[in-house]
């Protein structure tokens, strides 16, 4: 990857209290403009990372750089250039949702007035509180809540917004609503969150990393991931005499195992393929031209990120890229 579309790039960034290593040498890379899930189970050392990233605490070997600058020697300008959301944020009940946003601005601009209350606004409307903005926020559900801590995050432009557990305690309307932020936000910024819904990482995200015992142990886009080590597999349930079929199949180069599974009046096949191309465009066109065979299903075989991330951190598979 090209070290100039990195936002986060880190090169053996570890850390050590006392005996016990809290972060293994960790080379993270993440690139601008993407939506960049890091996940692991409690105490893995995602929190560890974060801080180091954020300058709160030195490493006790490597370093790396984040928006071009240096995490430790350059981590004030690092902070000017990120927006940070906690997991748990706390609000002045009483203030609403524009002045909150006014306070928090302040602290970045001190340009006209007009031009402050533009920017208010276009956040307002970025997570989609434009319609509440002069409520107070004791008011507030949990999901706007989030979203208005979303919205402090990025208030100031930031380049890269680090999001610690962000539809936590959601319910599902308000994780789909702080999903859509994101993907909204994604124009303006990278977005790199914490999370250990699963599921919300396999709709939003690009790439993953994940750590597991201080060990960055897969780094990835999220498709490749998905996919599965083994390689591409096609799920096919057929009725009728699938002998011939399966013959033919076998002695195709493209086609590196079968796994067949027999009932009273089905065949289902795993095919396992090493040229995707031909498989799309030859392996149901075949199945369909055979005499006394008919298919009932087919279709690219569909991995769940949690699944994955279960084999990863329980099998001490390894998969970093």
């Amino acid at each position: 990857m090209n070290t100039s579309n990195l936002v986060i790039d880190t090169y053996g960034l570890s850390k050590k209290y006392g005996a016990i290593r809290a972060l293994k040498p960790l080379d993270l890379k993440v690139a601008r403009n993407s939506i960049f899930g890091f996940l692991g189970p409690n105490g893995a050392g995602k929190t560890t990372t974060i801080k180091l990233l954020l300058g709160l605490t030195r490493p006790t070997t490597g370093g790396g750089t984040m928006c071009g600058f240096d995490i430790v020697h350059d981590s004030l300008d690092v902070r000017r250039k990120i927006g940070y959301l906690a997991q748990n944020p706390h609000f002045y009940e009483h203030m609403t949702a524009r002045e909150t946003l006014r306070f928090r601005l302040r602290f970045f601009y001190r340009g006209p007035k007009a031009e402050i209350e533009q920017r208010i606004q276009e956040t307002l409307i970025l997570v989609g509180l434009d319609d509440k903005a002069d409520r107070p926020i004791r008011s507030f559900s949990g999901g706007e809540l989030q979203r208005l801590g979303i919205g402090l995050a990025q208030v100031n432009y930031p380049e890269l917004l680090i999001l610690d557990e962000p539809a936590a305690s959601l319910d599902p309307q308000g994780r789909r609503d702080v999903l859509e932020v994101m993907n909204r936000l994604r124009k303006h910024a990278t977005i790199f969150y914490c999370t250990h819904i699963l599921d919300d990482v396999q709709q939003v995200s690009d790439s993953v990393a994940i750590l597991n015992h201080g060990e960055l142990v897969a780094q990835a886009p999220l498709q490749e991931l998905l996919t599965g080590s083994e390689g591409p597999i096609y799920h096919i349930v057929m009725e009728g005499d699938a002998r011939a079929a399966q013959t033919r199949l076998e002695s195709l180069p493209w086609v590196a195992e079968i796994k067949v599974m027999l009932s009273e009046t089905q065949t289902a096949w795993q095919v396992l393929v090493t040229d995707e191309a031909a498989a799309k465009s030859e392996l149901l066109p075949m199945l369909v031209c055979e005499d006394h065979l008919c298919v009932l299903e087919f279709g690219r075989k569909k991995y769940e990120l949690e699944d994955i991330f279960l084999s990863i951190v329980e099998g001490g598979k390894d998969v970093k890229q």
